[in-house]
């Protein structure tokens, strides 16, 4: 289907008494093969041998309000609301115009090589931010494929604005990754849930050797695996390198290595930097320092280390602060109850005192901290940020108090999954904007295996 053809669908319903998008880029498109420049050597030749490109635009325009547009001689208000395009004449032709450099007007022949150029159109035809809307509204189990389309698509489907437009369009979708461990613990991976619990891939294996003791972030719709340890000959061989997972690609490539060697460390994201903290450096010594990675630059950050090494600690971020909990300190016997709070704004550290200790898991959820403690596996202890105050529930379950759970945030739930093995093993769901005394409930979510980690993207 060429172009004419895909908008001609747009426009059938425009009943405003202008012309159609569609007999306009027909009109304009009958002048660029009188030209000489065929609309085939650009478009056809990078995306109609892809059956799923005419699919994938068929399906995000369906849903555009073309009844919405105004008459041509008042321009055409694009949805972003960021310009104006004063007039709906402008077709392929003069595109190709506008963005063919003067040694290649002469030729038809050459036009298809501004096709790939991140200069070039999304969408022919259609400003950018209309284009960019388009895309937008595609299901998100499409997008590995739009990123193949062309390099504008994936560079786009890549960026932070992809997941904005998107939840601008109010078409964001929330996937459950989790890294489970085999049944019969052959190995680990990680697969994707939605919010009905169903299945849809298996992510490709990370590269490199298989580590443990590393940090998980999620920022900007991407999983960030940072740090940790392999054993390799059975020596512990410690990592500084960091890689991404791109949950819209569903690929994997690596980011610039952090200053510090460490594993068993805390990291989370506050105002979308991605902060690590303590942990165990090259040689298995206990951190003090901490580091900030800046996802538009690429780079690791030193910033002001805390006051006393700290390791097997976690973090989370609230109201532009960062939280660091749990774990040992060098300073203290046992596990450390002090919280060491890092203010984004003035760059300081200062300190709380009514921290958890022996922390098993735990997960954010709006602006409350979930945790389970190891002494008291029968127990959710939640933090609120507000006052800075705790207090415990009671978490039906019978049998064994020494069952253990990882938790999963899904559709503002939180999700409790079993570490008993077992058919016999379910998953609990905590609402806590449910009705006092229906908070608990059961869920058919679950994984094919042992729960190890998970982490939840909107995309």
């Amino acid at each position: 289907m060429d172009l004419a053809g895909i908008w001609a669908m747009c426009g059938k319903n425009n009943s405003s008494g202008s012309s159609s998008l569609g007999t306009i880029i027909k009109q304009k498109d009958s002048k660029c093969r009188r030209g000489g420049m065929e609309f085939e050597s650009d478009w056809t030749k990078h995306r109609k041998s892809s059956a799923f490109t005419a699919q994938a635009i068929r399906s995000a325009t369906s849903f555009l309000p073309w009844s919405c547009k105004i008459s041509r001689s008042e321009g055409f208000h694009e949805f972003l609301g960021r310009k104006r395009a004063s007039d709906l004449n402008m077709c392929f032709s003069n595109v190709v115009e506008q963005k063919t450099p003067a040694h290649l007007k002469g030729g038809s022949c050459l036009i298809s090589k501004f096709a790939d150029d991140f200069h070039s159109p999304i969408l022919p035809g259609l400003p950018d931010d209309v284009a960019m809307y388009c895309l937008s509204l595609v299901p998100r189990s499409n997008f590995p494929a739009m990123g193949v389309v062309c390099k504008r698509w994936r560079s786009f489907i890549q960026s932070k604005e992809f997941i904005m437009v998107r939840k601008q369009a109010g078409m964001l979708e929330e996937w459950l990754y989790i890294l489970t461990v085999d049944p019969e613990g052959n190995g680990n991976h990680w697969e994707v849930l939605d919010c009905w619990g169903q299945k849809h891939h298996v992510l490709p294996s990370m590269p490199g050797p298989v580590r443990v003791g590393f940090g998980m972030v999620v920022l900007n719709g991407k999983l960030l695996i940072i740090a940790g340890h392999a054993v390799v000959d059975g020596r512990r061989s410690p990592s500084a390198d960091v890689y991404q997972y791109d949950s819209c690609l569903n690929s994997w490539n690596k980011l610039a290595d952090m200053n510090v060697t460490r594993y068993d460390f805390a990291c989370a994201e506050v105002n979308g930097m991605v902060y690590a903290v303590g942990g165990y450096g090259m040689n298995g010594e206990s951190l003090s320092c901490a580091e900030v990675y800046d996802p538009d630059t690429n780079n690791w950050t030193v910033i002001e280390s805390l006051r006393r090494p700290r390791w097997g600690c976690f973090a989370f971020g609230f109201e532009g602060k960062l939280y660091v909990m749990g774990g040992r300190s060098s300073f203290t016997i046992g596990n450390s109850k002090f919280v060491d709070v890092y203010n984004t704004e003035r760059h300081t550290w200062c300190e709380m005192k009514n921290g958890c200790v022996m922390v098993t898991a735990h997960a954010v959820l709006g602006n409350k901290l979930f945790c389970i403690e190891w002494k008291n596996q029968r127990k959710l202890t939640i933090f609120d940020s507000e006052d800075s105050s705790w207090k415990m529930i009671p978490v039906p379950v019978t049998g064994s108090s020494s069952i253990g759970f990882q938790f999963g945030i899904l559709d503002g739930k939180l999700l409790l999954f079993s570490l008993e093995k077992g058919p016999g093993s379910y998953t609990l769901l905590y609402d806590p904007n449910a009705a006092p005394g229906s908070e608990w409930q059961t869920s058919s979510i679950k994984p094919s295996g042992l729960c190890v980690c998970s982490v939840t993207i909107k995309a």
